[in-house]
């Protein structure tokens, strides 16, 4: 019979059971510091999209290296995830989360200051390395500072709602900024904020790690970050260079061997990088899966509702990311208050019902119209954040609550990694899915029309370099040529939008089937005698 949240079952004769303390203000202090810091991460998932347009003219980017400025962040960062989550567990999380921040700090002056394409490109790269280090020790620092369970899953609340709002708010941090500043002041905006957090948690987060971990697996930790670097490569060079480019095919087919040998290799191990046993646990599996769904669904939505908010609505940068705001508000709402909900219902019901109210979302979404506004969209916008506030910190919850604490910074950063991977392929496949079908709605109109190799380009490219080509040409013929541009686009928004749609819709019947309502008692979170412990004792 399922348990009420929260209750811990009698223990057997002569077990230990480990004291699980109601935490006080400084434990909510702590957890404020790991949230900011998370915060400025998360947020730089987004934020670039916006000053896109800005660097073209500024540092003369071509579409390549554009490209490259968002995905090199991408790739470093979920393919050291396991890796910082590994060396956090033996090194200790504090000193890894600290190193994390100053690397970040580091990574976004130089990127503020870089003056070509290519340094950006590096400083943007050596970012996702401190993002690697930071975001899975959050996690694992805050598991093992909440050990009650119903403080913690109200903590995982917190933090997951934080994750989400940086996402969500990035386009409005940018948009605001390049209103009043340069663009370099995307990146800049960073550095205050992670040197306020390095002091703060050297001095108040505690240090713990995992005392019986065995020596480094280095085979592991290189085939994680190759295989899942060439994975990545080729879902997000995809949409620029097609699904069929052989190249593509080439780095996907190399990471799925690669990560096939990674695989191999830890069932051997006498200290994988990666336990494959956690996935056994139903709880752990399913969980995993839903976040990855959620940012998918997330990711892709916001990569192509900003574009239909400036191309096709005609808002401003900064205009636009505020009315993203919506989403965001929700977000941030109903994720922290989502665990009241789970005591009452259980974890299943509540994350069924979140990934069912996604799939409504998105749903909606695609039955927007070329003739549609903001306000026709707002309730589908409502509904996709309600739908991730209330999935996203239960999983969160699931995947943590499902491991013993010696085990959290791998934990912490298989889930990370599940969500960067999830938001890749979700911007990857729903973006491929939009300018596959916005090029075929184009193609038979521009037949028959002569025109320069680069005129052309630049229409079927994208819509606002279609846009720009009919402001160019004016008149009767440019208003025509913008007014079929933004229906083939919106068609292609239509597509994606189904597509996220099913694909949430479809996690979320796994999610009914195999996600436990309740945690079973043998998976209460019990640290081995001397194995997993805050350094230096107890928080006061």
């Amino acid at each position: 019979m399922a348990r009420p949240a929260g209750r811990v079952a009698a223990p057997p004769a002569g077990e230990r059971v480990e004291s699980k303390p109601v935490p006080g203000a400084r434990e909510w202090v702590v957890l404020a510091v790991l949230c900011v810091s998370l915060l400025i991460v998360s947020l730089d998932n987004t934020v670039l999209n916006v000053a896109l347009p800005t660097l073209v003219r500024d540092l003369h980017a071509t579409d390549t290296e554009l490209q490259w400025i968002v995905d090199a962040y991408s790739i470093v960062f979920a393919g050291l995830l396991l890796v910082a989550g590994s060396l956090g567990d033996r090194v200790g999380r504090k000193w890894v989360f600290l190193a994390g921040l100053a690397v970040f700090a580091s990574g976004s002056a130089a990127s503020a200051f870089s003056g070509s394409p290519a340094s950006l490109i590096a400083a943007r790269a050596f970012m996702g390395v401190g993002s690697a280090a930071i975001m899975p020790t959050t996690l694992s620092i805050l598991t093992n500072v909440f050990t009650d369970g119903t403080a913690r899953a109200k903590a995982i609340g917190v933090w997951s709602g934080t994750t989400g709002l940086g996402v969500a708010i990035g386009p409005i941090v940018g948009g605001w900024l390049l209103d009043h500043y340069w663009w370099g002041s995307v990146f800049l905006i960073n550095v205050p904020i992670a040197l306020a957090g390095l002091a703060a948690a050297a001095a108040i987060v505690p240090n713990s790690r995992n005392h019986s971990v065995g020596p480094p697996d280095g085979v592991g930790a290189v085939g994680s970050v190759v295989g899942l670097g060439l994975l990545l490569w080729g879902i997000i060079e995809a949409p620029e260079r097609s699904w069929g480019s052989s190249l593509v095919l080439a780095a996907m087919a190399g990471g799925v061997v690669v990560l096939a040998g990674f695989v191999w290799w830890e069932k051997r191990s006498d200290h994988p990088l990666l336990r494959l046993q956690l996935f056994e646990n139903r709880r752990f599996s399913a969980a995993i899966g839903s976040m990855a769904l959620v940012l998918f669904t997330l990711m892709g939505a916001l990569f192509i509702l900003t574009q239909y908010l400036q191309f096709t609505l005609g808002y401003s940068a900064f205009q636009a990311g505020l009315r993203i705001g919506p989403m965001a508000l929700v977000i941030l709402v109903v994720a922290p208050t989502s665990s009241v909900v789970v005591r009452k219902i259980g974890t299943k019901a509540v994350v069924f019902t979140g990934m069912a109210v996604i799939a409504i979302g998105m749903a909606m979404i695609s039955r927007t119209t070329l003739a549609g506004s903001y306000l026709d969209a707002l309730p589908a916008f409502l509904l996709v954040g309600i739908g991730a506030g209330l999935a996203f910190a239960p999983s969160t919850e699931s995947v943590m609550g499902s491991l013993p604490l010696d085990q959290a910074g791998v934990g912490a950063a298989t889930n990370s990694t599940a969500l960067q991977v999830g938001g890749a392929l979700g911007v990857a496949v729903l973006g491929s899915l939009l300018n596959t079908r916005y090029q075929d709605r184009l193609a038979p109109v521009l037949a028959h029309e002569a025109m320069p190799a680069a005129v052309h380009h630049s229409i079927v490219g994208s819509l606002g370099g279609a846009l720009a080509v009919a402001e160019g040409i004016g008149g009767a013929l440019g208003a025509e040529l913008a007014s079929v541009a933004r229906a083939a686009f919106v068609s292609g928004l239509d597509l994606a939008s189904i597509v996220g749609a099913v694909a949430v819709g479809a996690g979320a019947l796994v999610v009914l089937a195999l996600l436990p309502s309740r945690p079973d008692h043998k998976e209460e979170q019990r640290a081995p005698a001397g194995a997993d412990q805050v350094e230096g004792g107890a928080l006061p």
